[in-house]
């Protein structure tokens, strides 16, 4: 993989929100969970879909603090707007699992 300078890294604006509402999206072509995240009062709410249902439910995912890009330009998922990328690491079947804060961090906190 090419090398990055660190201002190329700081175009990434990765923050932490939390999922106030999550629903399943059976008209995904992959199972997948709509998510609406909260990221505080300067992002505010974006909605998402994720492939996640291997490990998480939406009644699961409520509540739950993850990490997400949210500069991306918005993307067409079907008929789903999504508007941040949440971000997760596979396990050892390929599963997503989603990256969040090991402690209470106030929503909206950039990923130095």
């Amino acid at each position: 993989m090419a090398e990055i300078s660190f201002d190329d890294f700081m175009k990434v604006d990765i923050r932490v929100g939390r999922v106030v509402r999550a629903e399943p999206y059976p008209e995904a072509r992959r199972p997948a969970i709509k998510m609406w995240i909260d990221f505080g009062d300067e992002i505010g709410e974006k909605k998402t879909s994720a492939q996640v249902t291997a490990h998480y439910t939406p009644e699961s995912l409520t509540g739950k603090h993850v990490m997400a890009v949210v500069n991306f330009p918005p993307r067409q998922i079907g008929k789903f707007m999504s508007e941040v990328l949440v971000l997760g690491l596979p396990d050892t079947k390929g599963d997503i699992v989603l990256l969040s804060p090991d402690q209470d961090v106030p929503l909206g906190g950039r990923m130095h």
